[in-house]
């Protein structure tokens, strides 16, 4: 479902380059539930936005089902991602002035898909917010909010949903019924589902788990995959 070959990342920091990822293979099956973990500044963030189309590569290629994102033109690369990828992020990014109905409404709205009040209805439903439906963010809880984000993420029936961090602003009870949802909604819905954490104990609910460090693989718990270790010429890690 998702292929990326030779992924890789560097930036110019103080007039020098800085290799945040560096070339790495990676397939993710379709409906598999993929946790990705490691220290601050190891690189999850930079593989989930690569894997995302909000970040160009330095090297390498990004497919979704197939599809080559990476030398899609901006228009073309923002209906890709409307109609593949959800996105929940540790923020939220819930649209103040808009009730919870209303932030669920949107992706479809923009995507112009047929019944939205019904389809926004049906995942505040699921998430357990019916009675909250026509409150604004700022009358929510945090982990209300998230769950707001969640059902907007699922909104459009993406086949890809990617998570960044998002129990980072919720505290320990709230974020594992947040995992929780996320994986119920994940298996309900057949969605691929990749998670960036810093916490073992959410990356023990997810059937596969890669550990990074430095901008390499060096961990897999993929059959076969094993522990990642560079080669004598230099070669990354890497994990297929």
């Amino acid at each position: 479902m998702i292929e990326l070959r030779q992924l890789s990342k560097t930036v110019q920091m103080g007039g020098r380059p800085l290799t945040i990822l560096h070339p790495l293979d990676l397939h993710v099956p379709r409906g598999q539930f993929l946790a990705v973990m490691g220290p601050s500044g190891s690189g999850k963030s930079t593989l989930l936005g690569l894997m995302a189309g909000l970040d160009q590569p330095s090297s390498g290629s990004v497919a979704m089902d197939g599809v080559s994102m990476t030398d899609m033109d901006e228009d073309r690369l923002a209906r890709f991602r409307g109609d593949t990828i959800g996105f929940v992020f540790q923020s939220f990014q819930l649209i103040p002035t808009l009730t919870a109905r209303e932030n669920v409404q949107v992706p479809m709205e923009i995507m112009r898909r047929p019944g939205v009040v019904e389809r926004a209805d049906t995942l505040l439903a699921q998430v357990g917010l019916s009675e909250r439906a026509g409150h604004y963010p700022a009358q929510l809880s945090g982990g209300e909010q998230q769950r707001v984000a969640i059902a907007r993420a699922f909104a459009c029936r993406p086949p890809v949903l990617l998570a960044d961090e998002p129990t980072g602003n919720l505290d320990s009870e709230t974020g594992s019924q947040i995992i929780d949802l996320l994986k119920r909604l994940h298996r309900d819905e057949g969605t691929t589902l990749v998670l960036v954490t810093h916490d073992p104990q959410i990356a023990e609910a997810a059937e596969r788990s890669l550990q990074l460090m430095d901008g390499r693989i060096v961990r897999d718990t993929a059959p076969g995959a094993g522990e990642g270790v560079s080669g004598e010429s230099g070669k990354e890690a890497r994990a297929v």
